[in-house]
């Protein structure tokens, strides 16, 4: 992805030290490699601008994996012959930013993007070793390519959804683009006008720097107090038992 002069400008000119940084973008495209994602085209602006100040980077597309349906950590050990989301699930740990895309289905996130968010669930039970939800202490945001509508609806569930797990959701943590309605061309097509799109570029660089100031800020993690699922459970007044399994 060609940044434009402005753009590049930003990263030229940048005081901030990013280099210790690592970011995880899932694109959850229907689409297998090598095809075509425009999802990804997207995405790539954000890695950009990302790699430019000096941050680790990985793209995943969950679809070019086997990954078991399921809400636990691993589903070998719930009846799967095969799962591949505990390799993934590494390496969303292993990250300061989360960054999740998806192209928009009948008004909807994609059905891979579901997949992602109930295998990120499956492990909003581990704790870290203050005693917080393993989430916390990492910033997400979200990506959205389509036609017609449904930007907004995909991205207000996908980062209550980050939110709910523990991540820490920046400002304007979401951008995206969308086509006129009806059939028409999708967002890498030529003569879309996505590219070009001064809206959407604009969105999408806001997003990305607010991801990495905050990853930043949270390099320290979270306060550890008030927060410690260890410390609730062991209070000595339980009024009322917990009926949920986290």
């Amino acid at each position: 992805m060609e940044l434009s002069t402005f753009q590049k400008s930003l990263n030229k000119d940048n005081p901030y030290d990013f280099s210790a940084l690592k970011a995880v973008f899932l694109n959850c495209t229907l689409k297998k490699s090598p095809e075509t994602s425009h999802t990804e085209g997207l995405i790539k602006m954000s890695d950009a601008i990302m790699r430019a100040n000096g941050i680790s980077t990985d793209i995943i597309r969950p679809v070019d994996h086997q990954i078991a349906f399921g809400v636990y950590p691993d589903m070998k050990e719930h009846g799967w012959d095969r799962d591949d989301w505990p390799a993934i699930q590494e390496k969303v740990m292993a990250a300061d930013i989360l960054v999740i895309g998806s192209p928009i289905w009948l008004g909807e996130k994609s059905s891979i993007a579901t997949l992602v968010i109930e295998r990120l669930y499956g492990f909003s039970g581990e704790m870290n070793k203050q005693g917080q939800y393993d989430y916390y202490g990492k910033t997400g945001g979200c990506l959205i390519t389509g036609n017609e509508d449904g930007i907004k609806h995909c991205a207000m569930n996908l980062l209550y959804s980050l939110q709910h797990l523990g991540y820490v959701i920046s400002p304007q943590a979401d951008a995206g683009w969308i086509g006129e309605a009806g059939p028409g061309p999708s967002y890498l097509d030529k003569n879309s006008g996505g590219i070009e799109n001064d809206f959407t570029n604009r969105n999408t660089t806001f997003m990305t720097w607010n991801l990495m100031h905050m990853a930043n800020m949270l390099k320290n993690g979270i306060p550890a107090y008030g927060n410690q699922r260890d410390k609730w459970d062991n209070r000595e007044n339980k009024d009322h038992p917990n009926p949920e399994y986290r």
